[in-house]
């Protein structure tokens, strides 16, 4: 039996993946705050800890693990006491990075794009940091000083119908009220992946031998504009894309150039993907009805 520790497993994809682990006969401790109360599958052991402060971090490194999953990693700092409170105590580390590690790119982004085991390391914790530094910063001092083989998964936008950022569901929204919507470049390109992908793609991760950076998205791309005719076309109202508009209108999907990931080093390692037009459509159709039902 595998003992594994979550770190960030109480919500979204993280959630989804304890359930995974405890069906596939884990041992589960699942480490937050302990700030939101959250039913997790019988047999998870809880253990109650700041992410952001390494003496609270050090409980998790009295045990030994065979897998720590991190999710709540975002900045040099955490992957530095990470380093330091699980040295000698973890068989394999498999960090949850990000699609912003790289820069915006025309082409389909390769791992190589972002080099981490080169990147200067500059210790800061996660307020000092921008987002896209922070997850830099975490995956260099992981590669680069920690005695544990590790794996930084590398994830584009994470959608689901329960997604706490309320990103789709945001544009479902504005064109049901017919509300117009800011897109910088409606031409650029997007990948996405399903929270449920995300959680089975992490198992993965944690059981197999793969290491290094290694992306994992949903096959296939969408450019701004396919998906707002798309949620349109779902809705069965119009929509009013525009060029600029106030904050409020404004898309959280409005990269201002093309931004997507190549996702053949995880495919050559034995892990399929599934098609992005097998689940989105699916998943704008349910947000479309839960948010035209009334509640009640």
């Amino acid at each position: 039996m595998k003992k594994v520790l979550v770190l960030g497993g109480t919500r979204f994809f993280g959630k989804r993946l304890v359930h995974g682990l405890v069906e596939a006969g884990a041992d589960v401790t699942v480490a937050t705050r302990g700030l939101a109360e959250v039913e997790l599958p019988p047999g998870v052991k809880r253990l109650t800890l700041d992410r952001d402060d390494r003496e609270s971090l050090s409980a998790a490194g009295e045990q030994s693990w065979d897998i720590v999953y991190d999710n709540i990693c975002y900045s040099s700092q955490n992957a530095l006491d990470a380093c330091d409170v699980f040295r000698g105590k973890v068989g394999k580390y498999v960090l949850t990075s990000t699609l912003s590690v790289y820069d915006f790119s025309d082409e389909s982004l390769k791992e190589e794009a972002f080099d981490p085991f080169h990147y200067e390391i500059l210790p800061a914790t996660r307020e000092k940091v921008t987002y896209q530094e922070g997850k830099r910063q975490a995956e260099a001092v992981f590669f680069q000083q920690s005695d544990f083989p590790v794996a930084a998964v590398r994830f584009p936008i994470v959608l689901a119908e329960d997604d706490y950022t309320q990103r789709l569901h945001f544009h479902v929204e504005h064109i049901q009220q017919e509300r117009p919507i800011g897109i910088a470049n409606p031409q650029a390109i997007m990948c996405f992946i399903h929270a449920q992908e995300a959680a089975e793609f992490l198992h993965w991760v944690g059981t197999s031998s793969l290491t290094g950076p290694i992306n994992a998205c949903s096959n296939g791309t969408i450019r701004q504009q396919s998906l707002m005719e798309n949620i349109a076309q779902i809705v069965g109202k119009p929509v009013e894309l525009v060029a600029e508009q106030d904050a409020a209108d404004f898309s959280p999907f409005a990269f201002p150039a093309s931004f997507y990931m190549d996702n053949q080093k995880a495919q050559a390692a034995g892990f399929t993907f599934r098609e992005l037009d097998e689940w989105l459509p699916e998943l704008i159709q349910t947000i479309s009805t839960k948010l035209s039902t009334p509640k009640v």
